[in-house]
């Protein structure tokens, strides 16, 4: 029941911001809002971009428990969830939402924050044991989140996609927020004091209406985004508590983040893709401040943009940016299991006027051959949910290594992206499935990452949320990430200092004597095949410098087991 709730509500949203922008654009003509820009006839450019393909899948190591053969697949009795080169520290809560926070504050306290509903108030069947509002995380210790405080005003009891940090000033914010829009009641708290008990300063409809969000990195400007109706609202904050609107913009914008001098903001926007815009005069406070478009860009598999991240790789710009759900068709609306899923991609704004794609971050549940084999699997049949991508999050802007992207079906991916030509996955971790919304009402149990996810990079630590079961602490291991000193990658490295990457495939024989066989490839079992005796192909290409260890499990004639540990180096010349 719970379920079919969701979905009612969510799709009767979803088809307010599923078409065109021209939606927001006819409520508000242009020049009839401050700040818009009369008679701006600038299309969105589609350009060359590379090969839709599965980005390459990560190499687990010893602890993992892998997914099977199809990347991000994760069928029905997968009861204890996948895990790659990522092991979970902590966790709390029942229920996520769509933002997890990180915030130290100037006494040295650790804290999280994230949104505990998918759609408030869906989870009216949890109330008794999980309370709506935005969850307060003491981490101290990562491995025993303690909640300290629920917020509980407005905009934090629904702030759909817009609940965000500024690190700057220590300002915890959201908009009052539905999939298609709702009053943009803006809440305004203190953390920098302590983060542990944040401390309201305002409750106020200057947002005027919700659904996203982008804070200026000097923490003045707070832009509230309704992507339903078609606007941008810039809010100023510099008194969180007097905030007042300086603008409303028409442009149906998505989720959006700027610059760090806070002059360009990178909007992911309905039907129309990356909307790159110039916020200087806002950023200024001049009179009656225009934001006008500086560029627009369309991909062959888009779907409904979610939100653009500038980040510098090799010194080199760039925006890493996620779409969400899948469709029928490039541009066209939400479908359950659509042959279309805009996933993520890496754009090189080195030329902001024309911004291109050159790469992709996608899974092989992704791609069109296999959806149909996947359409059974929980989860997948629920347009809001499946196996598609709904938000990334990057460590650090400046030279990130690594994105992060909660895959909602397929739980959280980590992609290493210090090529942002050539990026490969690193790892991921997918839930135990629960109930929908953690509810205690039997549902079909699946996974549901949709949250943004933060990350406490000196200890390689990744923080994200999950829809049906809550805040999960999770720690890269087996050398995945942090990387090492001195391997930053960084863009299009010459040919000598990229890192190997092995050609090797070759034949092992297994001992004599042996009646069966099972041998594992970095945790992989591969197939062995008969003949005078045992044999199986060892393939490395692909794989960097390192060790792979080739285990060896068999069954002599007489029935006893015997074991045996093989180990390769992927890049070496030498003959096997």
């Amino acid at each position: 029941m719970l379920r079919v709730l969701v979905l009612a509500v969510a799709m009767a949203s979803l088809s307010a911001f599923a078409a065109e922008p021209a939606l927001g654009h006819d409520l508000a003509p242009p020049g009839s809002f401050p700040g818009a820009a009369p008679g701006q006839t600038l299309k969105a450019a589609t350009r060359a971009e590379p090969a839709t393909t599965a980005t390459p899948r990560a190499d687990c190591g010893p602890g993992s428990r892998p997914e099977g053969a199809l990347q991000g697949r994760v069928p029905a009795g997968s009861d204890q969830g996948f895990a790659c080169n990522l092991v979970e520290l902590g966790h709390e809560g029942r229920s996520g939402g769509f933002k997890v926070e990180r915030y130290v504050d100037p006494a040295g306290h650790e804290c999280a924050f994230y949104d505990t509903t998918l759609l408030f108030p869906t989870n009216a069947l949890t109330l008794s044991t999980q309370p709506t509002g935005v969850a307060v995380l003491d981490m101290s210790n990562p491995a025993r989140p303690v909640r300290t405080a629920t917020l509980i005003t407005p905009a934090m009891q629904s702030p759909h996609e817009s609940l965000v940090v500024n690190r700057k000033r220590g300002l915890l914010a959201a908009v009052m927020g539905t999939p298609a829009t709702a009053p943009g009641f803006v809440d305004l708290y203190d953390v920098r004091t302590d983060c542990r008990r944040p401390v309201l300063q305002s409750t106020s409809p200057v947002g005027i209406l919700g659904h996203e969000s982008g804070f200026a990195p000097d923490g003045k400007t707070l832009y509230a985004t309704s992507i339903g109706t078609g606007q941008v609202t810039a809010v100023d904050v510099s008194n969180p508590k007097l905030p007042s609107t300086l603008g409303i913009y028409p442009y149906a914008v998505h989720g959006m983040n700027l610059s760090d001098d806070g002059n360009r903001a990178y909007m992911a926007t309905s039907g129309e893709g990356l909307l790159i815009a110039d916020t200087s005069q806002i950023q200024a406070r001049k009179a009656n401040p225009q934001m006008p478009i500086v560029s627009r860009l369309k991909w062959d598999s888009l779907t409904i943009p979610q939100n653009a991240e500038p980040v510098t790789i090799g010194g080199k710009p760039f925006v890493v940016e996620v779409d969400e759900y899948s469709a029928t068709e490039p541009g066209g609306g939400v479908a359950s299991n659509g042959p279309v899923v805009g996933a993520a991609r890496i754009i090189d704004i080195a030329d902001e006027r024309n911004p291109k794609v050159v790469s992709n971050l996608r899974l092989a549940v992704h791609q069109p051959e296999n959806r149909a084999a996947i359409a059974g699997d929980p989860g997948a049949r629920l347009p809001v949910q499946g196996y598609a991508g709904h938000y990334c999050g990057v460590p650090q802007r400046s030279e990130p290594g690594i994105v992060a992207c909660s895959f909602i079906a397929s739980g959280l991916r980590v992609f290493d992206i210090r090529d942002p030509y050539k990026p490969r996955e690193l790892g991921y971790f997918v839930t135990p499935p629960a109930n929908l919304g953690g509810s205690v009402v039997p549902a079909e149990r699946s996974n549901y990452a949709m949250s943004r996810p933060s990350f406490a990079p000196a200890r390689g630590e990744i923080w994200y949320s999950d829809g049906n079961s809550g805040f999960h602490a999770l720690k890269a291991t087996n050398g995945a990430w942090p990387f090492a000193a001195g391997n930053s990658g960084g863009g299009r490295a010459p040919a000598k200092a990229r890192p190997c990457r092995s050609r090797r495939s070759f034949v092992i024989h297994l001992r004599r004597g042996l009646r069966s066989a099972r041998v594992f490839v970095a945790g992989r079992r591969v197939k062995v095949r008969r003949g005078r005796r045992l044999t199986a192909r060892v393939d490395l290409r692909g794989r960097r410098k390192g060790i792979v260890k080739v285990r060896i499990v068999g069954r002599t004639r007489s029935g006893r087991r015997v074991t045996e540990t093989r180990r390769y180096r992927p890049c070496t010349r030498r003959r096997s």
